[in-house]
């Protein structure tokens, strides 16, 4: 069979797959964008977009049931339609891949091929009958929600982040096992909409990559709600009771026993049928594709990006690898991953803004350190709007003034934490945010104020 050969090949239409061929197009190369499901990836179909519509669905019903609070007075008990939720969250989705599938058609010099890829050599790949070569390949296969052999559990039915997408009834106890930020946003949701909710967690508290007072806010916003929680689950197991389910936790403790159960433990890349070897195309002990820098593979002309190359795992990591490596081939710009400051965020409600180190982190560095803090019942605009969980952080280098991390637990602390990751991008001191004058009335406006009243991190 002859191969078609292209300028470029690209496997994954997720975030930074087609991106990167709208660059390429644009500079008159002719693309392979391969896809074997759905344009958009994860973020797309069962991410970020249709999970924060349901999310906003979720604050809708909560905001509607403390309406009394605010001195609103509604006509009887909130409810939810469910079926009608789902449908809305649906279109997003579909209006989001629709809009990328009109794009990529646009690409004059751009092929899109539906199937799966796998390697032939280190420039071929063949997709069903088709067998492509280039020069250049890129990798943006994404990855999957992981299902570990935990016992039971292929004695059940368990929905994943993704197969919650199509759930299109309201459980009636959801059980969700996974302590981190998936779970906990879904966990949150669903009990807005009016599910019995449980949370299991293997380790000694929720968000483990958090520091321990996040945790403890974390967990006390969701117990508030009513979400049952047990951390430090050494045992888990799964066995059918009836039409029911009994997720085993802890010795000696009673399952929790829910019609449904989501699986939230982690993600694996999808790089385990794709014939890396006959590339020559090295991965980690956990399947992750091996970059360097500029997120070039061990086999030359061979590139990978987003959730496949375990260097960030959101949307906004991968969209960042498209930049630097079109920085690098396309416009002589050497940017590169160790440039970038982690930032991310929790979506439940309130919001967790997180970037940089964290205290611990910055403790186990060794260098001297300076901390600023305040609650939100502190912060004029979180009262005003009776939502004063939470509070804000800002860890500072003491000797250099250097910002080194800041956590924003509160209303709107997604967005206001791009304040403090701004300055740290800018490589700005502390002392220009404590100089800065903001908006009142604001959530922001108090972080100059954290910055005037630092003290020691002991």
């Amino acid at each position: 069979m002859t191969a078609k050969t292209f300028d470029a090949i690209i496997i994954g239409a997720g975030q930074a797959g087609p991106s990167l061929a709208g660059r390429l197009n644009a500079a008159g190369m002719s693309v392979a964008l391969i896809e074997r499901k759905l344009i958009g990836g994860t973020c797309v179909n069962t991410g970020c977009m249709p999970t924060k519509t349901m999310v906003a669905s979720a604050y809708a019903a909560h905001l509607a049931r403390r309406a009394a609070d605010y001195g609103v007075t509604l006509g009887g008990p909130v409810g939810v339609n469910f079926k009608a939720i789902k449908a809305r969250k649906d279109k997003v989705t579909i209006d989001a891949r629709t809009g990328l599938e009109t794009w990529i058609a646009g690409m004059d010099k751009c092929t899109l091929y539906h199937g799966h890829a796998r390697f032939e050599s280190a420039n071929t790949v063949r997709v069903g009958d088709d067998l492509l070569t280039a020069e250049k390949i890129f990798l943006n296969t994404g990855g999957r929600a992981s299902v570990p052999a935990l016992p039971g559990i292929h004695d059940i039915d368990y929905l994943t982040n993704s197969s919650m997408m199509d759930l299109d009834v309201l459980p009636r106890h959801l059980i969700v096992v996974g302590g981190s930020y998936i779970s906990l946003e879904f966990a949150q949701m669903f009990r807005r909409f009016g599910s019995e909710v449980t949370v299991i967690e293997k380790s000694p508290r929720l968000t483990g990559r958090e520091d321990e007072d996040v945790s403890a806010a974390i967990l006390s916003i969701l117990e508030n709600e009513g979400i049952s929680v047990h951390t430090g689950a050494d045992d888990i197991a799964f066995a059918k009771q009836g039409k029911d389910i009994a997720v085993t936790f802890s010795a000696g403790k009673p399952p929790a026993v829910g019609s449904h159960v989501l699986l939230a433990l982690g993600r694996t890349p999808n790089t385990d049928d794709l014939g890396l070897d006959k590339a020559g195309v090295e991965v980690d002990k956990r399947g992750f594709v091996t970059v360097d820098d500029q997120l070039r593979t061990s086999a030359p002309g061979i590139w990978a990006m987003g959730d496949c190359n375990g260097k960030g795992a959101f949307t906004h990591t991968s969209y960042n690898d498209y930049e630097i490596v079109a920085a690098n081939l396309l416009d002589n710009d050497p940017r590169k991953v160790s440039d970038r400051i982690e930032a991310y965020a929790l979506y439940i409600d309130p919001p967790l803004g997180r970037c940089g180190m964290t205290e611990a982190a910055v403790k186990k560095s060794g260098r001297r350190a300076l901390v600023g803090q305040r609650p939100m019942t502190r912060v004029g605009r979180a009262v005003e709007k009776g939502e004063t969980q939470g509070f804000m952080k800002i860890l500072v280098d003491a000797d250099t003034r250097e910002i080194l991390g800041c956590s924003v637990l509160g209303p709107g602390g997604d967005e206001a934490v791009h304040c403090v990751l701004d300055l740290m991008y800018a490589k700005a001191p502390v002392d220009t945010l404590a100089r800065a004058v903001h908006i009142h009335p604001n959530v922001s406006e108090l972080l100059p104020t954290i910055a005037q009243e630092l003290k020691p991190l002991v």
